[in-house]
């Protein structure tokens, strides 16, 4: 199931102030949106197999290399969460 507002959130930050400002302080923009206390502690950790799931893959692939993670990284990370079938980037 989507979260709402973690793809808001996502979706957001594609604002490139908005960007700025969540790297700088990424609290500070957190504290904007009502995250559901699981869901704000996965984005806190960077946690991509927390959040695949509730976000569309080309919102999460954009957020991690956004907030600066190597797209390496996020490749292996999101791999590791099986979510690499076609069928699942279909429905995104």
């Amino acid at each position: 199931m989507r979260d709402y507002w973690l793809s808001k959130l996502f979706f957001d930050l594609q604002d490139p102030p908005l960007a700025d400002a969540y790297r700088a302080d990424r609290k500070s923009v957190l504290a904007r949106y009502p995250l559901k206390a699981e869901v704000r502690a996965a984005v806190e950790a960077d946690d991509v197999a927390a959040l695949y799931r509730l976000v569309n893959p080309y919102l999460l692939r954009f957020y991690f290399l956004m907030a600066g993670m190597p797209e390496e990284e996020f490749l292996r990370r999101i791999r590791a969460t099986g979510a690499t079938d076609t069928k699942r980037a279909a429905r995104g």
